[in-house]
């Protein structure tokens, strides 16, 4: 298991996430648990946690601009951590 920190514009993200990884013959294979198609394959370790972070912070802007675009005008945002 590994923990994931994703960076955004902003700078770095107070949050962690939690990767599964594991290997399935000359592939790793992961997904981040907290955040639906965050996944990735390399070939190694250390590449498939490089790459489950790129997805990540990707998968996490994506929801960004999605909930955007769904707030109606005069919408207000506000950080909370859990």
């Amino acid at each position: 298991m590994a923990a994931l920190s994703p960076r955004t514009s902003d700078g770095p993200m107070n949050n962690t996430y939690t990767a599964i990884i594991q290997q399935d013959g000359d592939w790793w294979i992961g997904w981040v648990e907290e955040v639906p198609n965050a996944l990735a394959q390399e070939r190694t370790r250390e590449g498939l946690i490089e790459s489950l972070k790129e997805v990540l912070t990707i998968m996490l802007e994506v929801n960004r601009e999605q909930a955007r675009k769904m707030a109606v005008p005069g919408y207000e945002e506000v950080r909370i951590s859990a």
